[in-house]
């Protein structure tokens, strides 16, 4: 695995992130990972930000994590949501021009708050062809346009979410068209303390099926 951080632009700013490349030659498969709210603490360093990162490289995927506008070495301020639409949308076009990632097979993943920034933007592009929503707030965000959306998409929270009730989760997803898969994990809360293995592996094997 080799890790390399990079600097790419969006619009007049520039923002800060980290990919990550299995060895080999490639082509491989990539996802664009989104991190929390930004308003939150939330960064590329989230732990679960982190562990999907590490576990899609270590399965051959192509992993692409980055800073929000305002967050750490990025530029600029946060933007009340549509700053970080356009910041999704930079770093699809980013990793589209990474040489080793094949440009056929790119998903997107967001967890919590970076699921509301990013699967709008991933539902539209037609560069991004699989979406995982990782403890989506579906108080916070409206996710209804997903119920248009013919993309293989996987949506996962725990049991235990301490902003989305798991029967509400549930019912959101029975409401979505296929291709879908909807998980709720046991115990585990919005903030997947000692479960990241866990999601990791399940967010992986995901997109290895429809990517």
């Amino acid at each position: 695995m080799k890790k390399i951080r990079i600097s790419f632009p969006c619009g007049e700013l520039f923002l800060e992130g980290i990919l990550a490349t299995p060895e080999g030659a490639g082509p491989f498969p990539a996802v664009i990972v989104c991190h929390p709210h930004p308003l939150y603490g939330g960064s590329m360093d989230n732990n679960v930000v982190y562990s999907l990162s590490e576990t899609l490289t270590q399965a051959s995927f192509v992993s692409f994590k980055f800073n929000f506008r305002g967050v750490g070495g990025s530029q600029g301020e946060f933007g009340q949501g549509i700053g970080e639409q356009e910041d999704v949308e930079a770093a699809i076009s980013f990793i589209g021009t990474v040489k080793k990632v094949d440009s056929k097979r790119i998903g997107l993943a967001g967890y919590s708050a970076g699921a509301g920034f990013g699967l709008p933007v991933g539902f539209k592009d037609a560069r991004i062809k699989a979406l995982a929503a990782v403890s989506p707030p579906l108080a916070m965000f409206d996710f209804d346009f997903l119920k248009n959306c013919p993309k293989p998409k996987l949506f996962i929270s725990g049991s235990r979410d301490n902003f989305t009730p798991a029967d509400q989760f549930l019912e959101f997803c029975q409401n979505l068209p296929e291709p879908k898969e909807c998980q709720s994990i046991e115990d585990a809360d919005h903030f997947w303390w000692e479960y990241e293995p866990l999601l990791a592996a399940k967010v992986t094997a995901f997109f290895t099926k429809v990517l």
